[in-house]
């Protein structure tokens, strides 16, 4: 059963992004008189098109997966780029419908998106104005601080490798989220372990696990979701979200191990995550989204208890779920749950009409 994880990244900017982003004149002589006396704020605008809203396309990205390009390579003879995993699938030039003699590596364009993803959305950056250099702005000799050129840089990682992903440029993926992961460690280095940091980078981990799951590199995934784990473990369980990627995580182990006909080890970590949601549930007895949580956990408990041998056991645990799902009350607001809901409550009375004995012989 896919679980959709909460993306931590959307909720704020990083911790230290003290620069809010100002708009309009009266708001613009606002962040002069509030910034400090040796420096000054620029608003600046991102030259390549990249918005923080709409998240365009840009001349960087790849027309096929519409992440930024990886593994630039140019058709020949059309000349049009995409990314090599991308533009391997196609015999003719997606853009202009030309046969693809052969493809060439491009790697001055490769160098050049490379170095955009260095320098873009980085939280603060501090530049000295250089009085030799006339093509620079020299602000009174004051220290210039360059706020978020368009978007936080971890949301930029993961959202270019979620478009990486959902194309199956699984490699561009994991290589835009490698960096984040990066990014949020040398975040922590300086900050500590805030929650809001910690709940990125537990994230980010188990994107990197469900990357090397697609790609069946299961012992990788494992590493990756067991990484995320540990880290998450030592966090408040009082913050939903947090115990929300935990147990995802867990899940998701269970799972591989499940595939891998280890049973025992399979419902040891839907146990682990079945007791973070019970738990969860003590701090957050409200949202839905917990009650149907829940019941997912005890339905794939009770599939192994099932293939395991322990069929009374397992009844229960179907029954258990089935009950939580027929109580939980969704409000008008929550209508996108109901699917997940029926869908789930489906499952489970299909698994007891299966197996539970026939009462009629």
């Amino acid at each position: 059963m896919n679980m959709t994880p909460v993306c931590p990244f959307v909720k704020a900017a990083l911790p230290d992004d003290a620069c809010t982003r100002k708009q309009g004149s009266e708001d613009e002589g606002k962040a002069e008189k509030d910034a400090p006396g040796d420096s000054t704020a620029v608003s600046p605008k991102c030259p390549f098109g990249y918005d923080s809203q709409t998240f365009k396309l840009g001349p960087l990205s790849c027309m096929i997966c519409q992440a930024l390009l990886f593994d630039t390579t140019k058709c020949v003879p059309c000349s049009h780029v995409f990314c090599k995993a991308c533009i391997s699938r196609f015999k003719d030039c997606p853009l202009c419908g030309a046969d693809i003699e052969k493809n060439e590596a491009d790697n001055n364009l490769q160098c050049i998106v490379d170095r955009f993803i260095e320098g873009h959305a980085r939280i603060k950056r501090s530049h000295h104005v250089d009085e030799d250099k006339e093509e620079e702005v020299v602000v009174e000799n004051k220290k210039v601080i360059y706020e978020d050129v368009s978007l936080e840089r971890g949301a930029f990682l993961v959202q270019q490798a979620m478009r990486a992903f959902r194309a199956q440029n699984l490699e561009s993926a994991r290589s835009r989220l490698n960096l984040c992961a990066e990014d949020i460690r040398g975040q922590l280095e300086r900050m500590g372990n805030t929650s809001e940091l910690c709940s990125q980078l537990g994230a980010v981990l188990g994107m990197l696990g469900d990357c090397c799951r697609a790609m069946g590199d299961a012992g990788s995934a494992v590493n990756y979701f067991e990484e995320s784990i540990e880290f998450l473990t030592e966090l408040p369980a009082d913050d939903l979200e947090i115990t929300h990627t935990l147990s995802v995580s867990l899940n998701k182990i269970g799972d591989l191990k499940y595939y891998d006909e280890d049973l025992k080890a399979a419902r040891s970590y839907y146990f682990r995550s079945l007791n973070v949601r019970r738990d969860a549930i003590k701090h957050h007895p409200k949202p839905s989204s917990q009650i149907l949580d829940l019941a997912v956990s005890l339905a794939k408990i009770a599939d192994v208890d099932r293939s395991l041998g322990n069929e009374n056991v397992a009844i229960d645990g179907f029954q258990e779920a089935i009950q939580l799902l027929e109580s939980l009350q969704l409000k008008s607001e929550e209508a996108g749950l109901e699917q997940r809901r029926l869908s789930v409550l489906d499952f489970l009375n299909n698994q007891l009409a299966e197996k539970q004995p026939d009462s009629t012989i």
